[in-house]
Parts: C-alpha cells; sequence; structure tokens
C-alpha cells in the first residue's frame, strides 16, 4: 500500500510540475516580442479566431512553429471578457507580443482611408474615383450628375461603394437643402433642381472665389431678359456628357451643334447640372452679386472682364485676343 501511496504521490508531482512548465511556457509565448521588424497595417480577415490568426501569421506577426496557434487559441479564450476581435484594417508595432496584438485587435482603430471628390467632377468622373479607391467593396449604380457632394469622405477597409457613395449623396441634399433654403429669391429659379443647374455652371465657369457671384448674376441678367446664355462648358458637356476636355478648343461648330445641353442653341438652363458644384458654387448661385453685368470673357490672367454692354464686351474680347497674340504672360 505504501509502494502504491508513493507511487501515486510521484504522478500527482509530475503533473503538477508538467502543468507548471506549460502554463510557463504559455505564458513566454503570450508575451514574448514577435518577428515584425517594424510597424505594418494588416487586414485582419473576418470569420473569427482562426481567420484572424491566419492574416496575422501571414503578414509575419507569429512565427510559423507548431505551439503558437494553439496558445493563441487558448489566449484568445482566456482573455475573452476584454472583448470581441475585430475583423479590420489595423496597424500593428514592431516586435508585437501575442499579447499585444490581442490588444489591438480589440482595441485598436481602424486605418482611416480618405476619398476627395474635388469640386466641378462630373458623374462620370467621380463613378471613376469611386471605382478606383483602395479599400472599398462591392459595385455600385452610377450616380446621377450633380447628385454628389464634392467633399474628402473618411471611410474604413471593407466599405461599401455604394454606401459611400449614399453619403456623398445625401451630404449634397443636405447643402443644396441649406442653400436653397438661405437664398435671395429670384422668379426665374423657381426649384432646388434650377438652382443645382445653376451653381453647376458658376462651378464650371471660374475657379475663383471672387467671381463665382458676378457669374450668377450674368446668368440670372441673361434668364431675366430671355437671353441665350451661352455657356462654353455646357456646350462640352453636351457633346461628351462630362467625359472631360474635349482635345480642342470650341470651334464654331461645336458652338452651333444642337444638344440638350448647347446654352447656345436652347433657350434658358440646360435640363440637368453639367458637374458637382461645390458649397461656394451653391452659395454664389444663391446670393448673387448685384450689378447688370450681361457678358464676361477670360483676361488671360486667370480671371474674367465683366461687362453690361455688348459695346464694352467686345473691346474686352478684343484685349484679350491681343493678349493671346502677344505671347505675354
Amino acid at each position: 500500500m505504501r509502494k502504491v501511496l508513493a507511487g501515486l504521490g510521484l504522478v500527482f508531482l509530475v503533473l503538477v510540475l508538467s502543468g507548471l512548465v506549460g502554463i510557463g511556457f504559455g505564458s513566454w509565448v503570450f508575451t514574448r516580442p514577435g518577428p515584425l521588424p517594424d510597424a505594418r497595417v494588416v487586414v485582419v480577415a473576418k470569420g473569427g479566431e482562426g481567420s484572424a490568426y491566419a492574416s496575422l501569421q501571414a503578414a509575419g506577426l507569429f512565427p510559423d512553429d507548431a505551439w503558437t496557434h494553439p496558445v493563441f487559441r487558448i489566449a484568445v479564450r482566456l482573455t475573452r471578457p476584454d472583448g470581441a476581435l475585430h475583423a479590420a484594417e489595423l496597424t500593428f508595432p514592431a516586435h508585437a507580443s501575442m499579447q499585444q496584438v490581442l490588444f489591438v485587435l480589440r482595441h485598436g482603430r481602424p486605418v482611416i482611408h480618405r476619398l476627395t471628390i474635388p469640386e466641378g467632377r462630373s458623374a462620370l468622373q467621380i463613378a471613376a474615383l469611386l471605382s478606383d479607391a483602395p479599400a472599398l467593396d462591392g459595385t455600385f449604380i452610377p450616380p446621377a450628375e450633380g447628385s454628389v457632394m464634392p467633399l474628402t469622405y473618411d471611410y474604413e477597409w471593407g466599405t461599401g461603394r455604394a454606401a459611400l457613395l449614399e453619403r456623398m449623396q445625401r451630404a449634397m441634399k443636405r447643402a443644396l437643402a441649406h442653400a436653397w433654403e438661405g437664398r435671395v429669391p429670384d422668379p426665374v429659379i423657381a426649384d432646388p433642381q434650377a438652382l443645382l443647374v445653376l451653381a453647376s455652371m458658376v462651378e464650371r465657369e471660374t475657379a475663383l472665389p471672387e467671381e463665382r457671384p458676378m457669374v450668377a448674376r450674368v446668368f440670372l441678367n441673361r434668364l431675366h431678359q430671355g437671353m441665350r446664355l451661352q455657356s462654353d462648358p455646357t456646350v462640352v458637356y453636351g457633346l461628351n456628357q462630362g467625359a472631360g476636355p474635349l482635345g480642342h478648343a470650341l470651334s464654331h461648330t461645336d458652338l452651333i451643334t444642337p444638344t440638350a445641353y448647347n446654352t447656345y442653341v436652347i433657350p434658358g438652363l440646360p435640363p440637368g447640372p453639367i458637374c458637382s458644384p461645390g458649397a461656394a458654387a451653391l452659395e454664389a448661385a444663391a446670393h448673387p452679386a448685384d450689378g447688370t453685368m450681361l457678358y464676361f470673357v477670360a483676361n488671360g490672367h486667370g480671371g474674367h472682364e465683366f461687362a453690361s454692354s455688348l459695346g464694352d464686351h467686345n473691346r474686352h474680347v478684343s484685349e484679350f485676343r491681343a493678349h493671346q497674340m502677344s505671347g505675354r504672360p
């Protein structure tokens, strides 16, 4: 009997020592520095602990050995009260231990991407930007012209393109509603859509903030007098639906080519916007400058000369052509 008890005591001692060794080894694996040589952004795949480990191991955060994954599984279960693991694009520090990795998986902030929609881009151009933006997911229905607000949008890896486009369109709806509510009323701008169309023309005509209210005033004065708006950007849009520059200067043939957007041919505003106007262009359309201006032409210095009479306008045109002929900057 004594031999039996001694044998059982020895087995118990071995088991205890083995457990202590196992715990000590697991603790060492859990806290030792990892092999990652420098900080790295890693996309942690969806699918739970197994998918997360596969992503991390492939990215070089864990060594390729037989015991790291079992220890990782046990560590995930033992630390479950600390929170769920997140599938996201995360930044891990150099030589991150398993303990640090689990902290980042639970509490790290996802990497933020940014997509800028510049003012004056057409729906075709915006669709191309959205299609080419990295880290987005899925397809989308191309936006209607003028429906996207030009801004810089933050998003995380895996965000749906359709969801981001919806945010852009909600932003435009808010901006247009704000501009319409605070506008100076004008009978020739009967609804928010007309204001959007006018703002899109202002956006494409000038990049100078101080000129935008003046351009809006020219178009409004022409509408009041029943004059054709004669806006070159509308002619270009009618020819290529916003695909970009024509690649050549507008010709006489271009100006007389009948399209729904050619304001040298059609009366009034075109049937829809020709781009997505920014907040400044919306504000200019809602609060145009005062004055009797009916004409404007480029001055060769990045801006325009405005005139209330055809005579003054023709003089400005002659001055611009002389400037071009002189080759002066």
